[in-house]
């Protein structure tokens, strides 16, 4: 199954959710915030396959989070989560680099879901051949 890294700040909802995903299979490493989790990103050196983060949490934020893991792990795919309006609307720009938003509260099968979705589309966005260098080039 896949590696997770969970950034949470809230230990009930983290913990709740790492072992229902932990359940399901996964490898499963938290941390409480964007830091600790940007930290073991880097001792990981990127062996993840999804990073699901809460938006808001304090010291880095998940956004800030985010914006590190797509430039620093492009093949890591995004998964955001957050109860609050404002804050999914501080996503809603950063299409191209997360999967999607989940709304807070959510239900444990909604989240396995969330995850299942995000897991196979990393995955076929992984396994996607790459464009030919001569594609689009026209010959006389």
């Amino acid at each position: 199954m896949a590696r997770i890294l969970i950034a949470e700040d809230e230990e009930a909802i983290r913990s709740l959710v790492a072992r229902a995903l932990a359940q399901d299979g996964h490898a499963v490493m938290t941390a409480c915030d964007g830091a600790e989790a940007l930290d073991l990103m880097q001792r990981e050196m990127g062996a993840f396959e999804l990073l699901l983060t809460d938006i808001r949490m304090p010291l880095m934020d998940g956004i800030a989070l985010a914006l590190a893991t797509a430039r620093d792990y492009p093949a890591i795919t995004i998964l955001l989560m957050t109860g609050y309006a404002d804050q999914r609307e501080r996503a809603s720009g950063l299409e191209r680099l997360i999967h999607d938003v989940v709304n807070k509260p959510f239900s444990l099968a909604t989240i396995r879901a969330a995850v299942a979705g995000a897991l196979a589309a990393g995955e076929q966005r992984r396994n996607a051949p790459l464009p030919s260098r001569t594609e689009g080039i026209s010959y006389p």
